[in-house]
């Protein structure tokens, strides 16, 4: 196994280990689809590549909180119901890991919107910017993906704070990080 971990800017790697491959893609959907289509395709031990996606993301009910292992992804910002009655699979749905409960909606949408969020509770756990996209590019190229993300906000209009919670974010998924080396 060649562990390559992924995030959206640096401020959420900073406490990973020293000796960890990372990739740093920029924020939103585009940028970490192409970003991570190009490490995998250009990796030199891409047989043995697993890709571990972390990140904040915003809570979408009261009471959710802590560390997450993503067991589905969709991408929330996505006319998928259209697509399909036109006769085409929008492929907006992605299930990683059955054993993991949490669903992670991702789209283009910083959301700081009351009723953005309670839409997306109806079917979603957390929301994020990145992660469906680096799901989706990896299991099209065929290399295990696992998502994990840490509750920075409330996806509400204390989400304008999260600069102040990323740092220990960070510390939280540079302490899964390190045990998931362990554990391999």
């Amino acid at each position: 196994m060649h562990l390559l971990v992924v995030a959206a800017i640096e401020a959420e790697a900073a406490h990973l280990p020293d000796d960890v491959e990372v990739l740093i893609t920029g924020v939103g959907k585009t940028l970490a689809a192409v970003a991570v289509t190009r490490a995998i395709c250009e990796h030199p031990r891409r047989d043995e590549l697993v890709v571990v996606n972390i990140g904040t993301a915003g809570a979408l009910r009261e009471g959710v909180t802590g560390l997450h292992e993503i067991g589905t992804v969709t991408n929330h910002d996505l006319s998928a119901e259209a697509i399909r009655q036109l006769g085409l699979d929008p492929r907006e749905r992605l299930e990683l890991d059955s054993t993991h409960s949490t669903t992670l909606a991702s789209g283009d949408v910083f959301v700081t919107d009351p009723a953005v969020r309670d839409s997306l509770a109806q079917r979603a756990d957390l929301v994020d910017m990145e992660g469906y996209a680096i799901a989706l590019a990896c299991t099209e190229l065929g290399v295990p993906v696992h998502l994990v993300k840490v509750v920075s906000d409330n996806a509400d209009e204390t989400a304008h704070d999260w600069s102040a919670a990323v740092d220990g974010c960070a510390r939280d998924l540079g302490n899964w990080v390190s045990a998931f080396i362990r554990r391999r």
